[in-house]
């Protein structure tokens, strides 16, 4: 009998310990994870030009209340949105007037940059404006850029958001092509500097990927959601000539939510 009892409480005294032991494990399990401190970086593709909806306190920023990176907020809920991206901003610009919204705390950064650099509106506008041979011209002088001095000034911007962010996820967004190969154009420019404009965005596609993933960056090739979407589709998610002009040659409402998110809340 008092074998027995002793085994009894020895038997209740392992359960007691295993349901101690075990109690914090499961309670921890089931704690959510830490909500995301997000800040938004880049220039008017994350800004959301052309997607109309602006945020009057943005100025020329041109903040959209439906850009890609409010709808990750609104459907994420993070603990923190900062959200500094700015039309027309290059390279330098979030260097010099973004990176000050990181800090240690900073748990996700998205950001898209780099066609600014290359000069994307000058080139826009000279090809509409200007003929097939001043485009040609144009495109060339791009990809110079993209290929002779965007590396560099990516490895110096890239370094410092990690510098100023040093936990962060950092969610790298490309650009899609502007024109569908063979669309169904009725005006415009002609499909020699379409054809030529589209090189440039996989120029840009190849030097982004690459100096993200030197950097251990996260990259987000949108040009696959954009298939079939792009200027001249019969389901256009950028926008041709529009007014307001600097609305012209961005995603729409529908490129925003449909091409960008997707692409974002995969590498979120």
């Amino acid at each position: 009998m008092k074998l027995r009892r002793s085994l009894s409480l020895a038997a209740t005294a392992v359960v007691a310990l295993g349901v101690s032991a075990l109690g914090p494990m499961t309670a921890s399990a089931q704690e959510p994870a830490a909500a995301a401190h997000y800040v938004a970086l880049g220039d008017s593709y994350s800004s959301g030009v052309g997607a109309g909806s602006y945020d009057e306190a943005s100025g020329d920023c041109r903040r959209s209340t439906v850009a890609h990176p409010e709808l990750w907020a609104d459907a994420n809920a993070p603990a923190s949105f900062q959200f500094p991206a700015c039309s027309g901003a290059t390279t330098t610009d979030v260097l010099n007037n973004q990176l000050g919204t990181l800090d240690a705390a900073t748990t996700l950064v998205s950001i898209s940059i780099g066609g600014n650099d290359a000069g994307f509106a000058d080139t826009m506008s000279t090809c509409v404006l200007e003929g097939t041979d001043a485009c040609l011209s144009a495109v060339a002088a791009a990809n110079g850029v993209i290929s002779g001095t965007l590396p560099g000034r990516l490895d110096a911007l890239y370094g410092a958001i990690r510098a100023g962010a040093p936990d962060a996820q950092v969610a790298v967004l490309g650009y899609p092509r502007i024109y569908e190969p063979g669309g169904d154009c009725s005006f415009g420019i002609g499909e020699e500097s379409r054809t030529a404009i589209n090189g440039a965005a996989d120029n840009l596609h190849e030097v982004i990927s690459k100096a993200a993933a030197d950097h251990g960056f996260a990259y987000g090739d949108v040009r696959p959601a954009f298939t079939g979407h792009e200027i001249c589709s019969g389901d256009e998610w950028l926008n041709s000539i529009t007014l307001p002009v600097g609305d012209s040659y961005h995603p729409n409402a529908a490129g925003q939510s449909d091409g960008y998110y997707p692409v974002l809340e995969s590498l979120a």
